[in-house]
């Protein structure tokens, strides 16, 4: 919750009311409220800033609560990539239909049986990089500096989760149903992470250093607060450090956390988990956790590689992933991808490198294919547990389903939500990774000497370039959505078998 000025925030939900009190980064004021002691649905709940009243918005539907049923979770909805550009006739022309809005009117139209238990937004939230015409407009009233025409400041970075989430559909499905979320590339630079080079480039920067850090803490506020749970809200110490502050401003605890976060990525945890009954979900940090040694790059760290064993050890009948990026891309990309990190760490040579890595930041060649340690050891991990594995991914603008050959892990993609790819693009993408890929990147791998992969998987459903969001209906159903005039439709429905 977000206001104008400092405040006690209050709930009223079930005969019951909750409060906290705001605390206050950068001139701006916050609050996360938690609804402990619940035990049955709420069928509306209102909220008060102070005293005044300004939650549910007049002639909107009622905000609902969902407890998760007895029997675990039925229904998870999720997708990634959504550019917050308006939704008149020019911008749709452009951007298409903003399915998680169109999924929204639906929800607001349905009975319970449609409904999602948790909605996962699995990267590029927002998009610090290329903002939308309106948010380009703002930075150009409020400065003249480098970056020109991106963010570079807290103040930036929360305008633009403003235009984001106010549109009144989006804010009533952020405020009816249970959401986790985690970062991507755009919601802080594209290609962030991607290489040590690619961090020497933009640390030689004059504005890199400002815009990672108010990244990394407008993600803290905005995104990664709500997917901790109650408990681990309150065992936060800089979330206590601000609360302790009252109404002073935290804004230099924030940057500092922010800033030891991206130097030490060791120092905070940016992954969770959540048993979702017989499920559980495990969300990864696939960015600000890399370890991007030349030689010896992984994609986790070693700290966050021990706490992914260790939660894909507890108990559960099947996993849910939540990664960003694609762990199983198309055979033929991931052979690319193999060849292209032996070229960058110097198999043909110092000068063959060199070129590698410009390739590598120029068509995103960093998923788990480009950090093939990580790769191998993840594969063998997940076909040694002998239960489902489901990952979820976005990321690469067009949605898929893939299976390994070997035990029963799938892949699902869902991505844009809204961002699609142009018809050109579209085509490109077709050809590059369906076509010519599949003929080459094996054969380019095994040229670098690159170690085969511990399974072989195959594309059988997709691919779809339309925008979209997907449900994975539990066990074992998965479903993809795009949207015809704010009408959502369906585009596929598989069993995984």
């Amino acid at each position: 919750m977000e206001s104008a000025e400092p405040c006690t925030v209050t709930i009223e939900a079930g005969g019951r009311a909750y409060r906290s009190p705001t605390f206050t980064v950068h001139g701006h004021h916050y609050a996360i409220v938690d609804l402990v002691e619940l035990t049955q649905d709420i069928a509306s709940y209102s909220v008060r800033l102070g005293g005044e009243h300004v939650w549910p918005l007049a002639g909107r539907p009622p905000s609902r609560i969902r407890l998760l049923p007895p029997e675990g979770a039925r229904r998870l909805a999720f997708g990634s990539c959504r550019t917050s550009v308006p939704h008149d006739a020019s911008h749709v022309r452009t951007h298409g239909e903003d399915v998680l809005r169109s999924y929204g009117r639906h929800l607001a139209e349905s009975g319970d049986e449609e409904w999602p238990d948790l909605l996962l937004l699995l990267g590029d939230q927002v998009y610090a990089d290329s903002p939308s015409p309106e948010m380009r407009a703002y930075i150009r009233a409020r400065r003249t500096g480098e970056p020109q025409d991106e963010i570079a400041d807290f103040e930036e970075y929360a305008e633009l989760y403003r235009q984001a989430w106010t549109d009144p559909e989006i804010r009533w499905v952020l405020s009816t149903v249970p959401t986790a979320m985690i970062f991507d590339d755009h919601d802080l630079r594209d290609d962030w992470n991607t290489s040590h080079t690619w961090r020497e480039e933009m640390a030689g920067t004059s504005w890199w250093r400002h815009r990672v850090v108010a990244g990394l803490g407008a993600y803290w506020v905005y995104q990664h607060l709500g997917n901790l749970s109650p408990a681990e809200r309150a065992a936060d110490p800089l979330l206590r450090t601000l609360l302790d502050l009252g109404e002073r401003d935290g804004a230099d605890a924030l940057d500092a956390f922010a800033e030891k976060a991206d130097a030490e990525p060791s120092s905070s945890r940016w992954s969770y988990a959540r048993d979702l009954g017989p499920a559980r979900l495990i969300m990864v940090d696939t960015r600000c956790a890399r370890q991007l040694t030349p030689g010896a790059r992984r994609m986790l760290d070693p700290a966050e590689w021990a706490w992914l064993e260790e939660q894909v050890a507890r108990p559960a009948e099947r996993l849910i992933i939540g990664s960003s990026i694609p762990f199983l891309l198309p055979e033929g990309v991931h052979g690319v991808q193999n060849w292209n990190e032996a070229l960058c760490d110097g198999k043909w040579g110092p000068v063959v490198g060199r070129w590698s890595e410009k390739l590598r930041q120029a068509i995103d060649l960093e998923h788990w294919a480009a950090f093939q340690r990580s790769f191998h050891d993840l594969a063998r991990l997940f076909v040694g547990l002998g239960k489902p594995v489901v990952i979820l991914s976005g990321d690469v603008h067009f949605s898929y389903l893939a299976k390994a050959r070997l035990g029963p892990v799938y892949q699902v993609v869902c991505s844009p939500i809204r961002n699609p790819l142009s018809p050109l693009l579209r085509w490109a993408n077709v050809v590059a990774q369906f076509s010519v890929a599949t003929l080459v990147g094996g054969l380019l791998a095994r040229l670098a000497r690159v170690p085969r992969s511990p399974f072989r998987w195959r594309i059988t459903k997709g691919p779809w370039f339309q925008n979209a969001v997907a449900t994975l209906t539990l066990p074992d159903q998965v479903t993809w959505y795009d949207s015809k005039g704010e009408t959502l439709r369906r585009i596929d429905s598989v069993r995984l078998d």
